[in-house]
């Protein structure tokens, strides 16, 4: 999870553009949000390596996943109006969020 979670934050900064491009029109700052979400992915996967910050970081994963589900949603109805050959992936992304955040939740518990 913690190489995940670096790799993921990492991306928002090597490659923002895509990131950039989910974000919901209705949704302020989205340049600053993606910086955010980046940094907040970033953290919380460091955080998750001491035994002492695990349970705080789980919850920052748990409540980062949350608040960018429309982001997914998004994305989705991007690839549907584009008619992508790639629009399956966003239909199993929304699920998959769901295993990411029990995933993390494992690791709220002591």
């Amino acid at each position: 999870m913690i190489v995940l979670y670096l790799v993921a934050g990492a991306n928002h900064f090597w490659h923002p553009i895509p990131y950039r491009k989910i974000i919901p029109s209705w949704v302020p700052a989205p340049n600053l949000l993606v910086a955010i979400s980046g940094i907040c992915e970033i953290l919380f996967a460091l955080l998750l390596i001491p035994v002492t910050t695990r349970v705080f970081a789980a919850w920052g994963i748990i409540i980062l996943l949350v608040a960018v589900f429309p982001a997914n949603i998004q994305m989705m109805i991007n690839f549907y109006r584009k008619s992508s050959p790639w629009l399956w992936a966003t239909v199993v992304r929304l699920p998959l969020q769901v295993l990411l955040i029990l995933w993390a939740y494992y690791f709220t518990r002591e």
